[in-house]
């Protein structure tokens, strides 16, 4: 018999009790364990919870009398969701919740959003928001696998259409924490940054090059929330090296385009002193809505309406020079090993001769600039070809395999070792 799936449902209990004894049932209707968790600050809730919002503030070592003494209800509920992320991540370690699922306006979702991030890859997370998939959520905020679910009708009270969304979302939690398949492949891993393949293609190289000798490659579409998946798991050390070069994402966040991963694109793997190589995959690309107007400052530019969701246009040679120092900045700051591939001949495959995004003067002002904006703690090595061509993933894997040879990167697992 199937051992039943254990899911923690997080809530202020004190004034969404209905709600939250509502997914209960659910959850345990469909064959899972709730574990309630209470976040309440202002008083209890009609029920007891596995774990109450004493608890709760004893993980942010403070009290609940000294959360409601901390001045108004933002500083309350930071303190709380500090101690539910701690007390989550320790039950999880544990092995005592399978995944977790909360219930929330803004500020439920905001507490929400933190544990979410505390859990690892693998384990179910579910939010059930009156904010889902809103413009207030940043990239930052939100965790490599969480799942969203906007909470119709969640103002106040029991009704139809939020029953309809609560008893999803507690099927589908429960569903997930029976089915996931967690990330534990014994090759380490290496994680990769690119766009679509007619952009970006030196992954169909490097991928198997890289999986022959033992590692698993994980490539991350950088369309906004592949750039955050990859800085969210570097951010927990989930790579042994990052090859991070598709950066079209750092020059949207730069540009003011909304399709962009957060502010701390490229920095999480250096933070972390995961070694990493790094190219300037796409960065003359900005991307915006389709169904909006063209950015004032980009009207005169190219522009490719890619579908009607994403559209592009190119950076001018100011631009790219700023780029070019920002992501200087940011290697800058990296505590571990750092080489950046500079292809002098063109970084995405409509810049360069024939193809309609080509600007060779705004390319040269790139390479200019970046030559000089490396720092002297990152290798800088420049090939003269464009960066689609076999010379960019030979000096790739020429720099990766070296830093085996030298320990930097651990040896892949192969044959026998891998069973």
């Amino acid at each position: 018999m199937e051992e039943k799936r254990r899911i923690l449902v997080i809530g202020t209990g004190d004034t969404k009790a209905d709600e939250l004894l509502f997914m209960r049932e659910r959850i345990e209707a469909v064959g899972g364990i709730a574990v309630m968790m209470d976040v309440s600050v202002l008083g209890d809730p009609p029920y007891r919870p596995e774990h109450d919002r004493h608890a709760v503030a004893k993980a942010a070592d403070t009290t609940i009398e000294a959360i409601i003494a901390s001045g108004d209800e933002n500083t309350a509920m930071t303190l709380m969701a500090l101690g539910a992320s701690r007390l989550a991540r320790s039950l999880h370690d544990k092995g005592k919740i399978d995944g977790f699922i909360a219930l929330g306006g803004s500020m439920g979702t905001d507490l929400a959003l933190d544990v979410a991030l505390a859990l690892p890859l693998g384990v179910p997370k579910f939010v059930v928001s009156t904010i889902a998939y809103s413009h207030l959520v940043p990239p930052e905020r939100i965790a490599t696998d969480l799942m969203m679910i906007l909470w119709a009708g969640g103002l106040y009270g029991l009704n139809s259409a939020c029953k309809a969304v609560l008893s999803q979302a507690s099927g589908a939690v429960v569903g997930a924490a029976r089915a996931v398949v967690k990330p534990d492949a014994p090759q380490p891993k290496v994680g990769m940054s690119s766009l679509g393949k007619s952009c970006l293609q030196y992954m169909v190289t490097l991928k198997p090059e890289l999986e022959k000798r033992g590692y698993e490659v994980i490539v991350f579409h950088t369309t906004g929330m592949g750039g955050r998946a990859l800085e969210a798991i570097a951010a927990q050390k989930g790579f042994v090296a990052v090859l991070d070069f598709s950066l079209q994402e750092l020059a949207n966040q730069l540009t003011g385009s909304v399709v962009n991963s957060g502010s701390d694109r490229l920095e999480n793997a250096g933070r972390q002193g995961i070694p990493q190589i790094v190219a300037p995959g796409a960065i003359d690309m900005v991307d915006f809505p389709t169904w909006q107007a063209v950015p004032s400052r980009f009207t005169e530019r190219p522009y490719h309406a890619h579908n009607r969701l994403l559209a592009s246009v190119t950076s001018d040679a100011a631009t790219r020079r700023e780029i070019a120092r920002a992501i200087g900045d940011k290697l800058a700051a990296a505590t571990g090993p750092t080489a950046f591939i500079l292809p002098a001949g063109g970084i995405q495959q409509w810049d360069q001769a024939g193809e309609p995004l080509y600007e060779p003067e705004a390319l040269a002002a790139f390479v200019e600039e970046m030559r000089t904006s490396v720092p002297k703690n990152a290798e800088l090595h420049e090939v003269a070809g464009h960066i689609n061509d076999a010379a960019f993933s030979a000096k790739a894997l020429e720099i990766f395999d070296r830093w085996v040879a030298e320990g930097i990167v651990p040896p892949g697992v192969t044959g026998r070792r891998a069973a």
